[in-house]
């Protein structure tokens, strides 16, 4: 592959140019992001210029909450986000990559501990953008194919955010700072070649930090234990029920059971369990039910089979098997809520972050929702708050005739079938763009 060029600094915080770093002042004053195209960039405001902050429902763009530190009169930088993960042991990630990424430093910054990819990610990142152009030319005229270019281009982008991140991955002795790429979702019903595939990211990347994300597909599970016994860090995506949850944590303790391996620390792994499209689907079907049992269950269902799986988290990463995998330095799979946006605009804003804080969990957010949690977001364990309520509505669902299988299974294929067209659709999109290149160049 091409030489994939470096970050020089591989200190966040020293990298931030000196108009975005607090300055010590007797009034409270922070350096806030706001986007002006889809992501974040690195424009900067003070927040002691805004009239008003923190209003509902969040419409505005990013807000910073801080507070002074103790006894000294200096401003400190502290948002939500901090407290997320000091107060409550979760890890806030941002779901969204794009070039520039040093984009990222500012919600670094901010708190933000990883980041998320994937395949629709990077098809709105490279389509939309002319950042990538100079190194796409570069790879077209060495007689890259399109989709050795496309990787390429991937690797280039997750090699730069571990960068970033790898001083928080340091700190936390491996227990935090990850940055995550899938596998071609093409791959999804193709055990071995996902297999192959995830040594070769793993390889090429060549980071400490990068999580490489296989889908919890029937195929692939077998997947994501020989990956795992190969020593590769994992993130597990799209999974949508609890009995495909337990069959990821059954094969991450069979990976590393099988890897031989006397010290398993440096091998880690999240199940990206997700969340808002689980109601969109349910809240449809409750619909056409139509009785008023129905339509007061709606917007509830996600958050219930959310509980529940904390819940089986909490049972398989205890007892006598996972004692002795402690023993040699095993780190548990955490669960990572994924699809944490809001998709009904008559549901609050975080509904599906608020809801579901614990410790040893990772919530990673698209824009839309971590401005929204960092605006008006209150940080307090609730994950567990009431799980009876969440079994009983879980329940309730099923005696209404909701098939939770069959739920998880038709929003996997979706999910499946969605990168697979953003996947295709960037392709063609990189096509379009080489030839419009060669017939320049000819």
């Amino acid at each position: 592959m091409a030489t994939i060029s470096k970050l020089s600094n591989p200190n966040p915080v020293a990298s931030l140019s000196s108009s975005s770093k607090p300055r010590s002042s007797s009034s409270l004053k922070c350096f806030v992001g706001f986007p002006t195209r889809p992501g974040f960039c690195s424009k900067l405001v003070s927040s002691s210029s805004l009239s008003s902050i923190n209003t509902h429902p969040f419409r505005g763009s990013l807000v910073v909450r801080c507070s002074l530190a103790d006894g000294n009169g200096s401003s400190v930088k502290r948002t939500t986000l901090h407290d997320l993960y000091e107060k409550e042991g979760q890890s806030p990630w941002y779901d969204n990559l794009c070039r520039p990424v040093t984009d990222l430093l500012p919600l670094i910054a901010s708190g933000v501990r990883g980041v998320t990819s994937n395949p629709a990610i990077f098809q709105k990142a490279i389509s939309s953008s002319n950042a990538y152009n100079d190194q796409f030319r570069e790879l077209v005229q060495s007689g890259k194919d399109i989709e050795s270019a496309y990787w390429e281009l991937v690797v280039k982008d997750i090699q730069d955010a571990c960068k970033l991140f790898e001083p928080i991955y340091d700190q936390t002795d491996g227990g935090d700072g990850y940055v995550s790429v899938e596998v071609s979702p093409r791959l999804a019903d193709d055990t071995n070649g996902t297999i192959e595939a995830a040594k070769y990211l793993h390889e090429v990347v060549d980071r400490p930090n990068v999580y490489i994300k296989i889908p919890a597909t029937a195929p692939c599970i077998p997947s994501i234990k020989e990956v795992i016994a190969n020593g590769i860090s994992v993130n597990v995506t799209l999974i949508f029920s609890l009995a495909r949850y337990e069959a990821v944590i059954d094969a991450y303790l069979d990976g590393l059971e099988a890897s031989g391996l006397s010290d398993l620390s440096r091998v880690t792994s999240v199940a990206s369990f997700f969340v808002s499209r689980v109601d969109t689907l349910i809240d449809k079907m409750l619909e056409m039910i139509g009785t008023p049992e129905a339509l007061d269950l709606r917007g509830k269902a996600a958050v219930a089979q959310a509980a529940l799986a904390y819940r089986l988290y909490q049972k398989k990463f205890s007892g006598p098997r996972w004692e002795a995998l402690m023993k040699k330095g095993a780190k548990k799979q955490r669960l990572l809520w994924a699809s944490t946006s809001v998709k009904n605009p008559a549901y609050p804003d975080t509904l599906y972050v608020a809801p579901l804080i614990g410790p040893d969990t990772v919530s990673t957010m698209p824009d839309q929702a971590l401005q929204a949690f960092i605006d008006h977001g209150t940080v307090s364990r609730t994950i567990d708050a009431n799980v009876s309520e969440a079994e009983g509505i879980y329940s309730a669902l099923e005696k209404l005739g909701i098939d939770w299988g069959k739920v998880g299974s038709q929003l996997e294929d979706e999910g499946v079938e969605s990168f697979k067209k953003s996947f295709d659709s960037l392709l063609d999109t990189l096509q379009e763009k080489a030839n419009t290149l060669k017939f320049v160049i000819s």
